[in-house]
């Protein structure tokens, strides 16, 4: 046991699950790139390797970007004062593809004879290494290994008569996951990918109109900004002097929101697609007690911070104290690989700490929103009892993570997944809880609650049942076995336009076209 633990440490750090990145533009502001600046610390939480942002001064781009957290790469006064003009995009980066240097760092930048454009993107496409292995093989040079890239090289090679319609056949070449910002020295553009995978918004300011578009609407709020609507799949919106246009790139589209967005990634504070998060993983909290209680428990105990939302929600639906027994350092942003076992503890230490007073003598209740591959999870409950708690239950408040992601999380292979290699005896063992227990697949789409037209759940799933919402493409291979024994399934791409629920957004798409 202890060696799977050790194998998996060594492969993913402390983190369960990290995202591909954060975004955020803005459109006619003459503090653009201070807006975005404060937009991009919003957004730390979706990308912690490197941040950039790109302005329009006049129609000419400057970018300036860099390793670490925005505090960090815009250390230098210097660099954001660089910053001018009355448009900008900003980037946090989290690699799932491309390695790990400053050619990767967005938003990326495209220098033509006629015009430049800067590129912010969020999420994973699934046919990037065929269609790369393409556009090299006609010609194209790439000046990073990111995936986004290709979209530069597409829409400069597209054949078509306008600039609009460019960007609109080089979307079309595309599957996977992506929320793009595209910035040019005439316009804003925003695009999200056929499933709606990714959460994007769109906001105003209050006092002049200017448009806002960005991945949660947490940050809209931090800079002031009225949330207007969410960014629809298939969308392709164009924000310029005229104020913004909204088209359809395809009429082939659905919505597959990831869950772990509600689950896991986004701030608390955040609306997706009309839903509250923090009110959302409350009511997986509570349905997570009403399916697994622990008949004795003294109190419940939230993991910071992402699952103090589910903890509330147990303690609530259980009848019992929801108390603070954990205690996590906000000032310790990342955590990085160490060389040996004792190291790697001591990083999860030095990032959370048992409140003794609280757990000592307890029957606790730790409620997590996931658990992927285990590691921190073991180094918790043995941190609550060593403080002295009498037992310690674990209860996720998702379903058991069993299969890899492919549309913008690093978990892209079965061989890391600890519900996929153990049976759940093996992995209370392995995390050395008293006991452990999950919520259902049906609980948790009942507790997002997001209202379909067709019926369906609008939501990815497919790390916890198998069933994919599209083809994988490139990653296929990973899955052939499990797809030909029937362990897994992928649907076929969209064939009819999905219309959201919300009349005022329908009135919006109509009133703009």
């Amino acid at each position: 046991m202890d060696q799977y633990v050790n194998e998996v440490t060594e492969q993913a750090a402390y983190s369960s699950l990290n995202e591909e990145c954060g975004i955020f533009g803005v459109w006619g502001r003459d503090d653009a790139a201070n807006l975005t600046y404060y937009g991009l610390h919003a957004l730390q939480h979706r990308g912690q390797e490197g941040a950039g942002i790109v302005a329009n001064n006049q129609g000419h781009l400057w970018q300036e970007r860099g390793i670490g957290l925005v505090a960090e790469v815009f250390a230098d006064p210097r660099r954001l004062e660089a910053l001018k003009g009355q448009a900008a995009i900003g980037h946090l980066r989290y690699a799932t593809a491309g390695a790990h240097g400053i050619e990767n760092i967005q938003p990326l930048m495209a220098n033509f004879h006629d015009m430049q454009l800067a590129l912010a993107h969020n999420g994973n496409l699934t046919n990037a290494q065929t269609l790369r292995n393409q556009l090299e093989e006609d010609g194209s040079i790439f000046q990073s290994s990111s995936d986004s890239e290709i979209i530069l090289h597409l829409i400069r090679r597209s054949q078509a008569e306008t600039f609009d319609e460019k960007i609109k056949d080089a979307l079309n070449q595309l599957r996977g996951g992506f929320a793009f910002l595209l910035l040019t020295p005439h316009a804003l553009y925003a695009m999200l990918d056929p499933h709606g995978f990714r959460p994007f918004v769109i906001g105003q300011m209050p006092d002049n109109g200017s448009y806002v578009v960005t991945s949660e609407t947490a940050a809209l709020h931090v800079v002031g900004a009225k949330y207007v609507r969410d960014v629809q799949p298939g969308e392709l919106i164009r924000i310029d002097q005229d104020g913004m246009n909204i088209t359809h790139y395809t009429e082939k589209t659905t919505l597959n929101v990831d869950v772990m967005e509600y689950v896991y990634f986004a701030r608390p504070d955040s609306d997706i697609h009309g839903i509250n998060v923090h009110q959302a993983r409350k009511r997986m909290g509570a349905a997570l007690a009403k399916e697994q209680p622990v008949p004795g428990a003294d109190i419940v105990v939230g993991v910071p911070n992402s699952s103090l939302s589910a903890a509330s929600g147990y303690a609530e639906g259980a009848g019992m104290p929801n108390e603070m027994g954990l205690v996590k350092n906000q000032y310790i942003a990342r955590t990085f690989i160490e060389a040996t076992q004792d190291k790697r503890e001591r990083a999860v230490r030095m990032k959370l700490s048992a409140v003794e007073a609280v757990v000592k003598d307890k029957n606790v209740v730790l409620v997590d929103d996931s658990l992927v591959r285990g590691t921190t999870c073991r180094y918790i409950v043995r941190m609550l009892k060593e403080a002295g708690a009498k037992s310690v239950h674990v209860r996720i408040a998702s379903p058991i993570f069993k299969y890899p992601a492919f549309y913008g999380i690093d978990v892209q292979t079965r061989a890391e997944l600890m519900g996929n290699n153990h049976s759940l005896d093996e992995m209370t063992e392995l995390i050395e809880a008293d006991s452990l227990e999950f919520l259902s697949n049906e609980a948790l789409v009942a507790s997002i609650g997001l209202q379909m037209p067709d019926g369906g759940t609008g939501l990815t799933t497919a790390y916890f049942s198998g069933h994919y919402p599209s083809p994988i493409y490139d990653y296929s291979p990973e899955m052939a076995e499990a797809k030909a024994s029937g362990e897994v399934t992928f649907a076929e791409e969209p064939t009819s336009l999905y219309v959201p629920q919300n009349p005022a957004e329908d009135q919006r798409v109509e009133g703009a076209n």
